[in-house]
């Protein structure tokens, strides 16, 4: 959604500043690609601490990780 937003902003931008259509619609997917790969990782990094927290959670207190990872397993974002 962010990348999208990126795009139609930086169209609107090009556009403004007089560049061609040829030339906004670059720089709008430029945008849309830049936006895109900064929340993929923002997203991994996220995920990255978590899983860190997790895994010192198990050595500390093993019945307790278990829940975390179960609750973890619930936000996975991927369809069957």
């Amino acid at each position: 959604m962010a990348g999208i937003a990126a795009m139609v902003l930086t169209g609107f931008l090009g556009t403004a500043m007089g560049l061609s259509n040829t030339a906004t619609f670059m720089a709008s997917c430029v945008a849309f690609v830049a936006v895109s790969l900064w929340t993929d990782s923002r997203i991994a990094r996220r995920r990255r601490v978590t899983a860190r927290e997790t895994a010192r959670g198990a050595a500390q207190d093993p019945e307790s990780a278990r829940d975390a990872v179960r609750a973890s397993d619930c936000d996975d974002d991927r369809r069957p």
